[in-house]
């Protein structure tokens, strides 16, 4: 299990970081939502001044780490759920120390930085309604949060992230970090659509077997995707029963932390799984499993556990 944090000055990214997340199928807790929902619950209008009256209110009354300590039940379910959690917006130490203390060497810290100019200009194209609206603001903004610590808990992050270019090359950048950190497991996919061949029914097959592929057609004919869901794979082997076969698949495909399996194309139509050979007609599916934080033997397990008289003899719920 694994609980990510972004931190940074008001305005780095943290909240297009947290899209990012969202976007791969992370679920996301919102630091800052636990003081906008104080605020609708008093009636108070969503306004910087009022949702930083709040903030001072929670920490002056139950703690520096007041908000982190009402976070905290949530992310724990989520854990259960989806064994990643992404959180957005820390502000200081103590909110570090007290996820640090409740989920130990899985919290993992990374901090966002932007200048100040770059963060005001954003402010003036975000027109959020708690937004600033004068660079002084900004700054005031900056020394409020410093005084919660903020200066000290960029200086304790794990991983550190630049937002100084364009708006694509730092949504790569989270978007590579977050692949790292949370996802187990990469899957690339490749295939070619041959002229006999319907471009609809290939890009078909490919998301029988893992809906969430990101597929892209090239010009000479390549399919290419890129997916990180197990669970539909996962399913439609137990559901066609050839776990041994598909366990005997993986240890003779596998180079390092690489798994490659080629899967017929015409099968896969119909949301059936049936290996083949690299060199087989018409093209097969090439699947290629990267392995990121697991061992071997556990995503082998997870995948395809050995069985008896047909049946796992140890399921794997989550890697």
């Amino acid at each position: 299990m694994k609980a990510i944090a972004f931190v940074g000055y008001p305005l780095s990214g943290k909240s297009t970081a947290s899209q990012v997340a969202r976007e791969l199928g992370l679920p996301v807790v919102v630091m800052g939502d636990v003081v906008r929902e104080e605020a609708l619950r008093r009636g108070l209008e969503l306004t910087d001044e009022n949702l930083g009256k709040i903030a001072r209110e929670l920490r002056e009354k139950e703690g520096m780490d007041a908000i982190a300590k009402r976070c905290i039940p949530k992310i724990r379910e989520l854990l259960k759920e989806h064994g990643v959690v992404v959180v957005d917006g820390i502000r200081g130490v103590a909110e570090i120390e007290r996820f640090k203390k409740a989920f130990g060497d899985d919290f993992i810290l990374i901090a966002i930085e932007s200048p100040l100019e770059v963060r005001f200009e954003r402010a003036k194209l975000r027109k959020r309604s708690d937004d600033v609206s004068s660079i002084e603001d900004l700054k005031e903004r900056d020394r409020r949060e410093e005084s919660w610590g903020l200066k000290e808990a960029m200086e304790m992050a794990d991983f550190t992230v630049e937002n100084v270019g364009s708006y694509e090359d730092f949504v790569e950048k989270i978007k590579q970090i977050l692949i790292k950190l949370a996802r187990n497991v990469e899957i690339e996919i490749r295939t070619k659509v041959h002229p006999t061949e319907s471009e609809e029914k290939v890009v078909k097959a490919i998301k029988n077997i893992f809906p969430d592929a990101e597929i892209e057609i090239r010009d000479d004919g390549e399919v290419y995707a890129r997916a990180y869901s197990l669970e539909r794979f996962r399913e439609l082997l137990r559901r066609q029963r050839i776990l041994d076969t598909v366990r005997s698949e993986i240890l003779k495909r596998r180079d390092g932390n690489e798994i490659t399996l080629y899967l017929n194309k015409q099968t896969a139509t119909v949301s059936r799984i049936n290996f083949c050979d690299e060199d087989a007609v018409l093209s097969p599916i090439k699947v290629t499993f990267r392995l990121n934080n697991i061992p071997f033997s556990r995503f082998l397990d997870y995948i395809a556990p050995e069985t008896r008289d047909g049946r796992p003899v140890k399921e794997i719920e989550r890697l």
